[in-house]
């Protein structure tokens, strides 16, 4: 008779796994949903109703991003130091501020003194929230788990971000339209007092002992695989923030169906492929994800359709899918566990520098070569990302003799 747990039980621990990953990880995609309910609602309200301007509304969404930046240090080191629930607790926190701020912008909307400074600092509070709870939330989820289960928490957390954003852009336009505009706000305050309340009630992940680093000395050891992060988001950002500029540019209709293509390909290789990590490592996977984006961007550059766009589109997210997961499994394996949040923070980093990038860098691209370039560079970008991690590869197996 093998030893070990029985098949039935080991079964039930596996569910009562993913339970409790899901459990954490939604926390996460409920800081999304509060991310995406302002996006398909403030700018309109901003250009169309009070006439502030195209800079303004742009202004308006992107300084969020900004804050979430800013509070990439501050999160990892919280998280560290007082623990993952802390952080995420804090994240709330901000959330409820935020949307009480948004709330009041949007009612003293006739006093521009008011508004605008109430309206960005708002903005800001809500990406800085989001950065409080996104990472904590996977070092809480494997401090719980395990770390066998690293791979996993950090898909699913992926998948938490991207649906709750996607779920939360129609979710604030329903509101808009039943409640008025300031309903929003105050869902964003609901929305942070009953997930503080639920976080607050989970057992939080056991205390790590050991030296924490400063953040800058994280940074910089996390740097090799920050670097490949880029290659692959700079072409992500480039995506989409032009993809509907090209195609307007070639005469085509149905951008949007090569932006909702690039998700549905990103969801669906997470999916069907929950154990490609465990199965192989982080960098052989990186590697491969990396070509398949590159090919992506080729047949969008290339393209003589736009149904070939969109099919360009559609491998693009299936190779950025575990770009992240894998670079962040290889990232946790090198850092000691009692600075996991400060190195996953600092990844992420990456990811925020070269999205925020991407939009002025491809815009300079577009303006001297035309939107078609912008592809041609994003491929050029993922495939000397493919080139680093080859040399991440042979570096890999001396640090583990």
């Amino acid at each position: 008779m093998s030893q070990g747990a029985p098949p039935m039980a080991a079964g039930v621990k596996a569910r009562t796994g993913h339970g409790l990953v899901l459990s954490i990880v939604g926390f996460n995609f409920i800081s999304y949903v509060c991310n995406g309910l302002p996006l398909a609602v403030l700018p309109g309200y901003i250009l169309n109703d009070l006439g502030l301007g195209s800079v303004f509304a742009g202004l308006v969404i992107s300084v969020q991003y900004l804050g979430t930046l800013l509070a990439r240090p501050l999160a990892g080191g919280v998280a560290d130091r007082m623990g993952p629930r802390f952080s995420v607790a804090c994240g709330f926190c901000g959330l409820m501020v935020s949307g009480s701020l948004t709330t009041l912008a949007i009612v003293l909307h006739d006093h521009s003194w008011l508004f605008v400074p109430l309206l960005l600092a708002g903005r800001v509070l809500l990406g800085a929230s989001t950065a409080m709870v996104s990472t904590p939330c996977t070092t809480w989820a494997i401090g719980l788990c395990g770390a066998p289960r690293a791979a996993q928490v950090l898909s699913w957390n992926g998948i938490a971000a991207y649906g709750g954003t996607a779920v939360g852009a129609p979710l604030g336009v329903l509101l808009r339209n039943l409640f008025g505009l300031a309903s929003v706000g105050l869902c964003t305050v609901l929305l942070g007092l009953v997930f503080l309340l639920l976080a607050l009630g989970k057992r939080p992940p056991p205390r790590v002992a050991g030296v924490r680093l400063a953040f800058y000395r994280v940074l910089f050891s996390v740097m090799p695989n920050g670097l490949v992060l880029v290659c692959s988001s700079l072409g992500f950002g480039g995506l989409t923030a032009f993809v509907v500029l090209y195609f307007d540019s070639r005469g085509w209709g149905h951008a949007a169906y090569c932006l909702s293509s690039f998700g549905v390909g990103f969801i669906l290789a997470r999916l069907l492929t929950p154990g490609i990590l465990q199965r192989f490592r982080g960098y052989k996977v990186v590697g491969g994800c990396l070509l398949v984006q590159t090919l992506g961007m080729l047949l969008i550059w290339l393209a003589p359709s736009p149904g070939l766009a969109i099919a360009g589109g559609a491998l693009t997210g299936i190779g950025v899918s575990w770009v992240y997961p894998g670079l962040g499994v290889e990232t946790l394996a090198r850092t000691p566990a009692a600075n996991r949040n400060s190195a996953l923070s600092a990844l992420s980093l990456f990811f925020d520098l070269a999205v925020g990038v991407a939009g002025p860098l491809m815009g300079w691209v577009a303006t001297g070569f035309g939107y078609s370039a912008i592809f041609l560079c994003a491929a050029l970008m993922s495939s000397g990302g493919f080139i680093a991690v080859l040399g991440l590869c042979r570096y890999q197996p001396r640090q583990h003799r």
